[in-house]
């Protein structure tokens, strides 16, 4: 494991940055409707998209939509970092992006639908309130595909 004190400076006071207080309580909600009947959308912040979007920025909030008919081996990472080991997806896309896995509880009934498109954020750039524009729009698409439950995968 890394230790603060063995990174430099700059990446050392841009970790601190980020210490912020709890967000408080999580908030509990009984869902509207058994999770067999639920339609799903999948978030990462792995910094995926198709090899002919645009590529994430380091300090970049906006988002890249995935379409969910597209097979999740054509995304490429444009995620970086020193601290961050790429092995996994180069293996197996589903270690961040569960895409497949989720087709498969579709196809055995355990939930009920998926989202027509699914979302990349780039992660570890920013503070969490660089986001808030891009989650706000985020969640007024998810909305409009009629999505009940988001699973996250933070990378």
């Amino acid at each position: 494991m890394v230790r603060l004190s063995d990174l430099p400076e700059y990446e050392r006071e841009h970790l601190l940055a980020k210490n912020l207080p709890p967000l408080g309580p999580p908030v509990w909600t009984e869902p509207a409707k058994a999770v067999q009947r639920m339609r799903f959308a999948l978030v990462t912040t792995a910094g995926l998209h198709y090899r002919d979007d645009p590529a994430f920025e380091f300090a970049d909030a906006t988002f890249r939509p995935i379409d969910g008919r597209e097979e999740p081996d054509n995304l490429v990472m444009s995620h970086s970092s020193v601290n961050f080991d790429k092995t996994g997806f180069a293996e197996d896309v589903n270690i961040v992006f569960p895409l497949a896995r989720f087709r498969e509880l579709v196809r055995m009934g355990h939930i009920g639908s998926l989202a027509n498109v699914h979302y990349s954020f780039m992660g570890a750039g920013l503070a969490p309130g660089a986001y808030e524009d891009s989650a706000a729009q985020l969640a007024g698409l998810l909305k409009q595909d009629q999505v009940d439950a988001v699973f996250l995968t933070p990378v």
